[in-house]
């Protein structure tokens, strides 16, 4: 037993220690942001949010059918929605309503179709409706508390300044024209309109600025077509230009948006490799809408540049150095952070070139078999599948981050436009263990990370340690299910996803907006982090939408594609 537990020890503690102290000091885990921890809140504290769990059934089809009415009369502006308690259960066991049906116009959980010549024209059952309510609950908070800002704090009442340009407003546009939100979006435009200022004296980080603000206003103008989005693109993406300004070609992680000078993260030399290499749908794109190549040219010197690196079977080091144009050889090697995206783009750029360019497709390629030499595994006893790291580019750990989630649903895409269709099935049963990190928790919330038990001795397959039980309100696993909903058609993806919904609304939803949490093992306690992500009404949201949708013409998959941040931005044909 000594012995066992030793083993354990040594495995499970002792490469992350390492890692964690190697290279992510300070990090929450993200290929996003350095931690900005806020307070930490009880349950208890929060006295006012006792009432606010999931709503029952037959609340949610009586709001569903009053939805329908009032949309027939003329757009109505509601407030949050009145919840009830339900009781608690480990893992919770919900029971989800009727979902609909095949036949778009029969069957439970079907409404009569608002405008159906119009895909955007809002929610169109029952879970769709219900998810909008959870937008305009979120919206009404941030725009009463926060607005104009970047983030709300929920349970301060207050906000976080990250790059000073409206973050939420700009990541969820699309969100509310997808949703049907006439009311929220005109606001929002209007703030965009005569309010948003990018000239801002403040460092930002390419990578987050390009996917959230610019992928923003892109996809916003490839929906509506109006040309104060495609300026604010070409604006934005003028004052982004000096950090591609290298000896290497690799771009620096942070500019100035006034100075337009650009410089290395401060806490180190080195890039993210996902941050240097997951820029490139976004300013295609914006060539392409512009009729101007420079964008589009100086991210292909970056493709063109990392392709011609060495790698590890096709697989990538965290960290590149914008002044070299090298990878840190000492550095881990996983398809989580500061790394994800990296191939997330291979074939995303693939698919929205026209499946032109060999070499992105073949990268793909090779860095698919790369994770299946490497870093693909199973747990005991269940046998789940999942992508491990490799500490230092060769020590195997099996920690996988919930960023990983992401690539089920990309193995899956790539499955669709073409490519072998064992990555479909390799997708589904990544999509299968995704699930399960939700399913087996307390809360029915996936932790940030989760350590894969490979002892056949030992009876539990999950391990969270207690530094990784946090929830950031995270859309990959819901990227995933929705797309694999998509092309498979299979209904487990709908009810997997209306489950985590629920799990949303029980744990994660405040009298005002919704907090991220610190740990989904405490049902009782799940300690909010007083911080609503942009990307909850970018991403999140947005694609439990899509997923409830039959809609055939609402974002097909053959015309549009998504970037990292959830914007739709057109399939490009030449």
């Amino acid at each position: 037993m000594v012995l066992i537990l030793g083993t354990l020890v040594t495995v499970y503690a002792g490469p992350s220690l390492y890692q964690d102290w190697l290279n992510r000091d300070n990090f929450d885990g993200l290929s996003r942001h350095p931690r900005q921890d806020g307070d930490i809140f009880n349950q208890g504290e929060i006295e006012e949010n006792k009432d606010h769990g999931k709503e029952d059934i037959d609340s949610i089809k009586a709001k569903a059918n009053d939805f329908m009415k009032d949309r027939e009369a003329g757009p109505v502006r509601r407030g949050p929605p009145s919840l009830k308690d339900h009781q608690e259960v480990e893992p919770p066991q919900v029971n989800a309503p009727d979902l609909p049906a095949d036949n778009p116009d029969t069957g439970q959980g079907q409404l009569e179709r608002p405008n159906s010549g119009d895909p955007y024209s809002g929610p169109q059952n029952e879970q769709q409706v219900a998810i909008v309510e959870a937008f305009k609950h979120a919206w009404k908070a941030y725009k009463k508390y926060a607005w104009g800002h970047d983030e709300l704090l929920p349970i301060t009442k207050t906000y976080n300044e990250w790059f000073g340009i409206g973050l939420t407003i700009i990541d969820g546009l699309d969100t509310m024209y997808i949703m049907g939100l006439k009311d929220e979006f005109q606001e929002a435009r209007d703030w965009v309109a005569n309010s948003l200022h990018l000239d801002v004296n403040r460092d930002v980080n390419l990578f987050e600025t390009t996917i959230r603000v610019l992928g923003g206003f892109l996809s916003t103008y490839t929906l509506t077509k109006d040309d104060l989005f495609l300026a604010k693109a070409k604006e934005l993406g003028d004052r982004l230009l000096p950090a591609f300004k290298t000896p290497s070609n690799v771009p620096y992680s942070d500019v100035n948006l006034k100075s337009k000078s650009a410089h290395a993260p401060r806490w180190g030399p080195d890039s993210s490799t996902s941050e240097a290499t997951t820029v490139q749908m976004e300013f295609k794109a914006l060539s392409r809408f512009t009729g101007d190549p420079k964008y589009e040219d100086i991210v292909d010197n970056v493709i063109k540049h990392v392709h011609k690196l060495e790698k590890k079977d096709g697989l990538v080091p965290l960290f590149i150095n914008a002044n070299t144009g090298k990878f840190r050889s000492s550095a881990t090697i996983t398809l989580g952070a500061r790394a994800d995206s990296y191939y997330e783009y291979l074939l995303k750029l693939w698919i929205q070139t026209g499946k032109t360019h060999k070499t992105l497709k073949q990268d793909y390629l090779d860095a698919v078999e790369g994770m299946k030499k490497h870093l693909m595994r199973e747990s005991e006893p269940s046998k789940l599948l999942f992508f491990g790291e490799l500490l230092g580019g060769h020590s195997f750990s099996p920690k996988m981050d919930h960023l990983v989630c992401f690539l089920a649903g990309t193995l899956a895409l790539g499955a669709h436009n073409g490519l072998p269709e064992e990555h479909l099935e390799l997708g589904k049963r990544l999509a299968d263990t995704c699930w399960e990190t939700y399913k087996r928790m307390p809360t029915g919330l996936s932790p940030e990370i989760t350590y894969f038990n490979m002892a056949p001795s030992v009876q539990e397959d999950l391990i969270v340690k207690p530094a990784d039980t946090h929830n950031l309100l995270r859309p990959e696993t819901l990227e995933s299910l929705f797309i694999l909903y998509r092309i498979t058609g299979d209904q487990k993806y709908r009810d997997w996803g209306w489950r985590i919904f629920q799990s949303f609304e029980k744990y994660t939803k405040l009298p005002d907006g919704y907090s991220s949490i610190n740990n989904v093992k405490s049902p009782s306690s799940p300690n909010y982090r007083n911080k609503m992500e942009s990307f909850f009404l970018g991403e999140t949201l947005k694609y439990l939408y899509l997923l409830f949708s039959d809609d055939p013409n609402l974002l097909p998959l053959d015309q549009y594609i998504f970037n990292t941040e959830a914007h739709p931005l057109p399939i490009l044909t030449s």
